[in-house]
């Protein structure tokens, strides 16, 4: 808890101090935020929670409006079109913005000028996992397995960063054989892992916590740095010796461009209360698997920054190609 205590002190102390100059009658009608993924992933529990808060603080009704699909790109362009009143925020991830302009010629949208980041809302650790019933303890369980069913072991990751793990370490460089498969959003690919479908996913933590704690999926490495508390018994992609570049995934809070700044301000203000409440953050962030974000906004601009120099590489890692 004293980690999570630095990172609300960080986050009241650069984010809620924001200067007070909101329009003095905003808002005066309902807000939407269009979120990226389908209804019930991470992003969604976690962005209808701050909705629930938002609408309290502003009087006002804050309607989530689900548009997965389309590598993220649904969402962003719907995002970009928005008219930039302050009546319309984005939850979308950081591959919206990092990895799309490296995976699609014609992107319905520009994300350094159609849209622009307003605040990193949370984290999101990486596990891959497999479901139980396939008795995988290691991915060295899971390439053999791979080996002995050659095509048609499925896998599903939204992460660039973590696919490439799967294609250059597991697939390449260990024989693994598997396929990925696409997926609409976390609800969706968890479905896929209990039916069996596609029975293996690099996704959220968030996504898997309860299946974990209930032992329904079997987690085999994270993609982090280090390990996880809840997670103490599976190891980082680093210790089983992956030398390839993991960003760490973050979902973030973006406006049309041209959305007013002292709304923006308001709507940063506003929302920095709500998730460095210690309460709201230990239940909707730290019980759901995710990890507090706690910077400024020039901190979320570097790290798009720094993703986008080492996009080219790690969407090469992946086996991808723009199209």
């Amino acid at each position: 808890m004293k980690a999570l205590g630095a990172a609300l002190a960080i986050l009241a102390g650069t984010t809620i101090a924001a200067p007070a100059v909101a329009q003095s009658d905003y808002p005066q009608a309902a807000i939407r935020f269009i979120n990226a993924s389908s209804a019930g992933g991470a992003s969604d529990i976690f962005a209808r929670s701050v909705a629930e808060e938002l609408s309290k603080q502003l009087k006002q009704p804050v309607i989530i409006e689900n548009r997965p699909g389309g590598g993220f790109n649904i969402a962003s362009r719907a995002c970009a079109d928005a008219a930039p009143d302050g009546y319309t925020f984005c939850v979308l991830p950081g591959e919206a913005v990092i990895y799309n302009p490296f995976l699609f010629k014609n992107l319905p949208y520009d994300p350094d000028k159609s849209i622009e980041p307003v605040m990193t809302l949370f984290f999101l650790p990486q596990v891959l996992a497999i479901n139980a019933d396939m008795n995988v303890k290691s991915v060295a369980d899971l390439v053999k397995l791979s080996k002995a069913k050659p095509g048609t072991m499925s896998y599903a990751s939204p992460g660039v960063a973590q696919a490439a793990f799967v294609e250059s370490f597991i697939k390449r460089d260990q024989g693994g054989d598997m396929v990925k498969v696409p997926f609409r959003g976390g609800g969706d690919a968890v479905n896929g892992m209990l039916t069996g479908t596609t029975p293996v996913a690099f996704i959220g933590v968030s996504n898997l916590q309860a299946l974990l704690e209930a032992k329904k999926v079997t987690g085999l490495v994270i993609d982090g740095e280090q390990r996880l508390p809840s997670l103490p018994d599976v190891p980082t992609a680093i210790e089983l010796g992956y030398k390839g570049y993991i960003g760490r995934p973050f979902f973030a809070l973006f406006a049309p461009a041209n959305t007013p700044q002292p709304i923006v301000e308001r709507m940063r203000s506003e929302i920095a209360k709500i998730i460095s409440d210690p309460a709201f953050a230990k239940r909707n962030v730290l019980d759901r698997g995710l990890s507090p974000a706690a910077g400024t906004l020039e901190e979320l601009r570097t790290q798009i920054t720094t993703g986008r120099k080492a996009a080219p590489q790690v969407v090469s890692e992946a086996g991808l190609k723009a199209n």
